[in-house]
């Protein structure tokens, strides 16, 4: 295994960019760093920022994480694994269900397999709010990977290796996200509104890569961590993009919640509460709790605590939007 090496699964999208971009200009020494991905297009853009004559740890591996013999042979040497790679749209993965089992849960058991062959000391999965209370079978299989990568923590055995998962919502600016489908209606004169009382919890990318960043830290192995996040309405976001834009209601799509949760009723009983985060730990595990309670002076959340985006009670406005949507534009136009 080298030190200071990290694999990405899913590499070359909008995290994989966001999260190779934060590690490099780190100037963190870096072993080697594989960009895993089956998109060779994104791949090649992808190799033409970061050629590997002057980023000579960087290697590119074309491959899906439904192969586990491909995943066995990128993670050889690895001591950092994260695991973006999914098939994350709603209406897609309801039309062709199957096709979101192989990738986001026997894609996930394939990653925890090569994670244990290869003695990898650390991996770290994202998931969505959307495997809170599912509905959908996106959030379904995403809840399926979650179970699976912390159930792995029970059967490492001597292997000094740790699985947590990473949590959170809406990424502002993303591929799919709201943000990117309203700017396709902003010079048609109005928005394709759901519901007019719809929320989302909101996060930046380079949000989410310090968050994951500072979990493969710090994590135990086991939890599931959940930042502290804004949320804001959807009628918020319209305004703040195009006021004079008319609403036009759509009504809801076949697996879309109307709010989003992140921490239901049920996982209070289990959940611990610190500054910026709260975590998700397996019950019944006293050496976890106490870890983050003498760490970190994490505190156990009340019962019946609910952690959703309208419930939240910190909510964006519009002038806060509107400085967001400015930010994104002016990454845009950077890159």
């Amino acid at each position: 295994m080298q030190k200071n090496s990290y694999l990405i699964t899913g590499g070359t999208g909008s995290f994989g960019n966001a999260f190779v971009k934060k590690l490099i200009e780190s100037k963190k020494k870096i072993s080697k760093l594989v960009i895993f991905s089956r998109d060779e297009l994104k791949q090649s853009v992808m190799a033409s920022k970061y050629p590997t004559n002057k980023y000579k740890f960087i290697r590119f591996f074309l491959g899906d994480v439904r192969d586990s013999d491909r995943l066995l042979s990128a993670t050889k040497g690895i001591e950092n694994i994260i695991h973006a790679a999914a098939l994350k749209q709603v209406p897609s993965t309801e039309y062709n269900p199957f096709e979101a089992v192989k990738t986001n849960i026997l894609g996930a058991q394939n990653i925890i397999s090569a994670a244990l062959s290869n003695e990898v000391k650390n991996v770290i999965a994202l998931s969505t709010d959307k495997a809170c209370a599912p509905i959908n079978l996106y959030g379904a299989t995403k809840l399926c990977s979650d179970k699976l990568f912390i159930s792995a923590n029970n059967i490492k055995g001597k292997n000094n290796i740790k699985f947590s998962v990473v949590r959170y919502g809406n990424v502002f600016g993303s591929r799919g996200s709201v943000f990117n489908v309203f700017k396709n209606y902003i010079k048609k004169g109005y928005f394709p509104i759901t519901d007019k009382a719809m929320t989302r919890f909101n996060i930046t990318l380079d949000e989410g890569v310090d968050l994951v960043i500072k979990s493969l830290n710090n994590n135990f192995g086991g939890e599931i961590v959940v930042p502290k996040l804004k949320s804001f309405k959807i009628t918020d976001l319209a305004k703040a993009m195009k006021e004079t834009n008319k609403l036009k209601i759509i009504g809801i799509r076949p697996g879309e919640k109307v709010h989003e949760q992140m921490i239901s009723k049920s996982d209070s009983f289990s959940t611990l509460e610190m500054k910026d985060n709260y975590v998700i730990l397996p019950q019944n595990n006293q050496k976890i709790f106490s870890y983050y309670k003498s760490k970190f002076n994490a505190k156990k959340v009340p019962l019946n605590f609910e952690y959703s985006s309208d419930l939240n009670g910190k909510f964006l406005s519009s002038s806060q939007l509107k400085l967001i949507i400015l930010n994104e534009q002016k990454k845009i136009d950077e890159e």
